[in-house]
């Protein structure tokens, strides 16, 4: 088993920054969605800034870095840095997120003005 969600993550798909370990541990992708479905915030987080720090590059999946800040915004629903945070990303991956972004500045917009 892999120490922390950010080893998993680079041991199936790799790291734009940095070598992948050997490892000899079986990689489905199913194995890495159920603990990433399970992970807590911190652990995602952590993952997302490591392996895609400047957003734009990086080796996760579209799709699986939706659905970490998804993951994340239903831990923490209140945080507008995060908000922010995951609009940026889906704008990147547009038009069709375009809508879904644009709430969440919206929401973070609001959490701001108090």
């Amino acid at each position: 088993m892999h120490s922390t969600l950010t080893e998993h993550a680079r041991c199936l798909y790799g790291d734009e920054f940095a070598p992948t370990p050997e490892c000899d541990l079986d990689h489905q992708e199913h194995y890495f969605i159920e603990e990433l479905t399970f992970a807590d915030a911190d652990s995602i987080l952590a993952m997302l800034r490591e392996l895609c720090p400047y957003v734009v590059d990086g080796r996760l999946p579209v799709w699986v870095r939706n659905l970490s800040y998804r993951l994340v915004l239903l831990q923490r629903p209140d945080e507008p840095a995060l908000m922010r945070e995951a609009a940026e990303n889906l704008w990147l991956h547009g038009p069709d997120w375009d809508r879904v972004a644009a709430d969440l500045t919206t929401r973070a917009d609001a959490l701001e003005a108090g």
